[in-house]
């Protein structure tokens, strides 16, 4: 078992116990292309050109960990009113504090906390893993945006339509009935 927990599980991960205690440990990620192309699938994004993540983990009080970085990423999204290819700079300070006591509530629905920075700690943090849901997060959703209000303006559009389908059909009897008396008259 102490076999295992010494084995990293992924390349990028970080055993805790191997931290220093006094100061910060710094890290640098530039994922190659091969992993860019995994990454932008997994996030279905169209292309991810760059992305870097660096920092460092420093301890916080004697069993706590915090991990500030800095996340750079070139992202690639279609545009959904054109499908043209959209290009986004990123550019973020990401935070996040790994706490020993960290407790889950045990209640079915529960309120976010304020504090979305703080993960519970395990025997090992990851910077890679920090840099993707970071990334996930800073992604614009521009795209969801706009076609969400598409997707009520063609909504909104149909249900007025359906509602003044009366008034359509009584001006059309309107017109026959005019043409029927223009034809008696004439």
């Amino acid at each position: 078992s102490d076999l295992m927990s010494r084995k990293s599980p992924t390349p990028t991960a970080l055993r805790v116990a191997d931290l220093s205690q006094t100061g910060p440990d710094g890290f640098a990620l530039r994922p190659e292309a091969e992993a860019l192309a995994q990454i932008a699938e997994e996030l279905t994004l169209s292309a991810l050109r760059k992305l870097s993540f660096s920092g460092s983990i420093k301890p916080l009080g004697k069993q706590d960990w915090q991990l500030d970085g800095k996340l750079g990423a070139t992202v690639v999204q279609p545009c959904v009113v054109t499908l043209e290819p959209v290009t986004t700079r990123i550019d973020a300070h990401i935070t996040r504090r790994f706490v020993h006591d960290f407790e889950l509530p045990d209640e079915e629905e529960v309120e976010m906390p304020e504090d979305d920075t703080t993960e519970p700690l395990g025997q090992w943090i990851d910077p890679a893993q920090g840099m993707i849901e970071a990334l996930a997060l800073e992604v614009p959703l521009f795209a969801v945006v706009l076609f969400a209000v598409l997707l009520g303006i063609l909504i909104g559009g149909a249900a007025a339509w359906t509602r003044q389908g009366r008034w359509r059909k009584e001006a059309r009897q309107k017109r026959r009935d005019v043409k029927r008396l223009e034809d008696e008259v004439s």
